[in-house]
């Protein structure tokens, strides 16, 4: 284990510091002074990255396409997804909620993905991506708006609600919908941007 010559600053006390090299190991890198997390060092963590990406991609169409919740009313059957509820809210004088609901549930998180495949499979395949920077900050301004979570949540409540009224049928997408936000909460422990830019900054353009 060496220190470099690159140096980096706490994202919490900005303390600056010289970055310690464990390219050899796997380990957890914290600032002295308040004891932050600065960056970790993993073996394998772009294809981790990379893997976990192509799956959450994999969920996502699944979850868009399939029903989310079906209702059995006195033998009738009434199925949604997610564009067919923000559809409906369209047509309830909802535009702005059904906006919100596509955006936050289904564009963001796509955005985030792809700009994440766009960068991690050519560093991967051993050349630099294109548009680095640009798509770097686009995921970086994409991520806290996707909120899955968010849209489990509200449906899950939902489902509470209408019990009473009605035979609630859970569709396939809402479990898609819940691995999806598992499989994303692993995914933005694990990317290391740091790791990236070192991988962008060795690669041969």
């Amino acid at each position: 284990m060496t220190r470099s010559t690159h140096l980096t600053a706490c994202h919490e006390c900005d303390l600056l510091l010289r970055e310690i090299d464990l390219s050899a190991e796997k380990g957890t890198v914290a600032c002295p002074r308040c004891d932050a997390e600065l960056y970790r060092v993993g073996r394998n963590s772009l294809e981790r990255s990379l893997a976990l990406t192509c799956a959450a991609l994999v969920l996502l169409v699944i979850a868009t396409t399939f029903p989310i919740v079906g209702l059995n009313i006195q033998g009738h059957e009434i199925e949604t997804t997610v564009f067919g509820a923000a559809r409906q809210l369209w047509r309830d004088d909802m535009p702005g909620v059904a906006v919100l609901l596509l955006a936050t549930t289904v564009l963001i998180p796509l955005i985030e993905l792809c700009a994440l495949g766009w960068l991690l499979l050519p560093l991967h395949l051993g050349y630099r991506p294109a548009g680095f920077s640009r798509v770097f900050r686009a995921l970086q301004l994409a991520h806290p708006w996707a909120m899955v979570e968010v849209f489990i949540l509200g449906v899950l409540v939902s489902l509470v609600k209408l019990s009473h009224l009605a035979d609630v049928l859970p569709g396939p997408a809402i479990w898609c919908f819940g691995a999806l936000m598992l499989v994303l909460s692993v995914l933005s422990s694990i990317v290391d941007y740091r790791e990236l830019w070192q991988t962008w900054e060795a690669t041969e353009a």
